[in-house]
């Protein structure tokens, strides 16, 4: 699995046909009224990478299996849903087990397309359903913090710890802020925050849906979101739902590219979710490749080799011997796994090796 992804927003904004269009299904019904997503969708969709078919050609193998994205379609939340308003916080609970959270705003008038709050307003929109998410959060925390503190009086470590943590966080939430803006840069702080599983604690990548002719530039609307998302550090795209959905309807790649183009457009939405994704997420992706198949392995940057290991299966981390490693450009040069052997392009990398974008990788192991 790559990562996976929550998309979130106010009813009507265009999640479920965005959900569709990107993973090219009708899982999610898409309607012009309220809640017409009740129960949370989950797809998947492989994500592209044009080195894959590189490397698979050079290895001559059977297969190719490319690492996933995972789209979870949330229900729309409304004001008060943190309260029991519309769906009420029934689905609040899916938010707090994704890797990063997809806002969908509306950014394109349409009166033939209702609106909840009977006007556009991106920005107004984002803070509606950022206040259901922060009002869950300090509820939530307000208690742990409470428990903590009382343990923390009678000694125990683990309380105190988790109060140096948390009152940051709680500080930030009564000030109206999200709770990622107090997140720690202490590892072992930020395992804690982790495990908090906070709604607002979550990376949030800003998806404008716009009219289709602003699809390639974007408007003023959007041009406001793109400030906010610059000032808050979080990831932004410009999207149209409705080109996404005729994209979706055309099995044919040059046909889907000769239709991009006509628009204006270089690539569809679903890569620059997945671009921005990576980069919101700091992910990076390495290989396995030989004669049976070429496969992708997404993991965070800077991760060590037998923590990259991991990905493929624990007992590759518990048993780490070393990781026969290329670099992509290597493979591609020398043209495989014999050619960089034959001009010393094969390294042996131990257990300090921080595993780069593109690596070719081979883990000796012994459990």
């Amino acid at each position: 699995m790559g990562f996976n992804c929550g998309i979130v927003g106010l009813p009507n904004v265009g999640k479920s046909t965005l959900f569709n269009a990107l993973t090219a299904t009708a899982a999610a019904q898409a309607a012009n009224f309220p809640f017409c997503t009740i129960e949370p969708n989950v797809g998947r969709v492989a994500v592209p990478d044009e080195r894959m078919d590189v490397i698979s050609n050079i290895s001559k193998s059977a297969k190719v299996i490319p690492t996933q994205l995972e789209f979870v379609d949330i229900a729309g939340l409304v004001r008060g849903a943190s309260k029991g308003e519309g769906l009420g916080n029934k689905f609040l609970a899916n938010i707090r087990e994704v890797d990063a959270i997809v806002h969908v705003l509306r950014c394109f008038e349409d009166g033939n397309v209702t609106h909840v709050e009977n006007s556009i307003d991106p920005l107004r929109d984002a803070d509606t359903v950022d206040t259901e998410l922060m009002i869950s959060d300090l509820d939530s925390l307000e208690r742990r913090a409470d428990q903590a503190a009382k343990k923390a009086k009678s000694g125990d470590k683990e309380s105190k710890e988790l109060l140096v943590v948390l009152e940051p966080v709680l500080a930030a939430l009564k000030a109206g802020k999200p709770a990622r803006s107090a997140r720690p840069t202490d590892p072992a702080a930020r395992k804690i925050f982790a495990g908090l599983q906070l709604l607002t604690g979550t990376p949030v990548l800003y998806a404008c849906n716009v009219e289709e002719g602003s699809a390639a530039t974007g408007n003023a609307l959007s041009a406001k979101v793109a400030a906010r998302a610059k000032a808050e550090g979080a990831g932004f795209v410009v999207i149209s739902a409705a080109i996404e959905a005729e994209v979706a309807q055309l099995t044919d790649a040059a046909e889907q590219t000769e239709f991009l183009q006509s628009l204006g457009l270089k690539e569809t939405g679903l890569t620059q979710v997945i671009r921005a994704g990576y980069a919101l997420l700091d992910l990076i992706t390495y290989f396995t490749a030989g004669p049976k198949e070429t496969r992708a392995w997404t993991i965070k940057r800077n991760t060590k080799a037998p923590q990259a290991a991991a990905a493929i299966h624990t007992d590759f981390e518990k048993g780490f011997i070393r990781a026969e490693t290329i670099a992509y450009a290597d493979f591609v040069a020398l043209k495989g796994e014999q050619g960089a052997k034959d001009a010393g392009k094969m390294r042996s990398e131990g257990k300090d090796y921080v595993v780069q974008d593109g690596d070719i990788m081979h883990f000796l192991f012994n459990v």
